[in-house]
């Protein structure tokens, strides 16, 4: 059975046919989901998901693209949330430099204070990088990250760089592009971290892996990773599947 660590069933693409792609992610072996809500809209929905059914779960932060948009109010209303039982990380949260909608000044301070809410409400961290690694691993190692841990959710850098990140108590979640023929960063990533560091995810409707890269990606295809890792590491699938299932109730504190 397979974990898909970080799924936006919550987006609008969705809205259609949310029971048929649920269907589909069973008929492919997915058990358990992680919903990941990053604004007003996305956290209500992913609320509304998880009491919805039973074998998903939600992660519930603001993400940094927005970091500008967020109030008081707002990270009050996620401490609160987050004493839901189901609710299982704080995040995604991070930093994005690749857009410029909320400038590094603001990200850097709406990140730091959902490290500090993660810490005070004893959840791990769901993060979210692009384009500021360096940035990320020193704010990490400020605020003692490491105390929670949590995941370095579609992990895109290098294998050094994901080696540092584990000594902070982070797994490494790859998703879709460890998939595409020329991605050589994640597949270094892939054989370099130990199977019990490793995470899945689709990050769907994003980065649908290989055969169906460019479309709406869906959990179902959280097997195409499983599947690309355990040829990339010379496992079987069944070791890959059994180890991130594994590492994720772990992170993630369930039965």
């Amino acid at each position: 059975m397979l974990f898909d660590t970080h799924v936006h069933l919550n987006a609008d693409q969705y809205q259609e046919d949310i029971e048929e792609v649920v269907v589909r992610a069973q008929k492919a072996g997915v058990s358990r989901m992680v919903v990941v809500g990053f604004d007003r809209l996305t956290i209500d929905r992913a609320m509304g998901l998880i009491e919805r059914y039973d074998w998903l779960y939600a992660a519930i932060g603001w993400h940094p693209v927005d970091a500008i948009d967020m109030c008081d109010a707002d990270l009050a209303w996620i401490e609160d949330l987050a004493l839901h039982p189901k609710v299982v990380a704080i995040g995604e949260t991070g930093l994005d430099y690749h857009w410029d909608k909320s400038p590094k000044d603001i990200q850097k301070n709406v990140f730091r204070r959902q490290i500090q809410l993660a810490k005070k409400v004893k959840l791990p961290i769901v993060i979210h990088n692009r384009e500021a690694t360096q940035d990320i691993v020193d704010i990490l190692k400020e605020e003692g990250a490491e105390e929670v841990g949590g995941i370095m959710h579609c992990f895109s850098g290098s294998a050094e760089t994901a080696l540092e990140c584990i000594k902070m108590n982070f797994y490494i979640s790859l998703g879709g592009p460890v998939t595409f023929k020329n991605a050589k960063k994640p597949k270094e990533v892939a054989v370099a971290v130990p199977l019990d560091k490793l995470l899945i995810e689709t990050d769907c409707p994003y980065l649908a892996p290989h055969p169906y890269r460019g479309k709406r990606n869906e959990p179902a295809y959280v097997k195409f990773v499983a599947e690309e890792i355990a040829a990339l590491k010379e496992c079987s699938y069944e070791e890959v599947a059994e180890a991130t299932m594994k590492n994720a109730q772990t992170l993630f504190q369930i039965d």
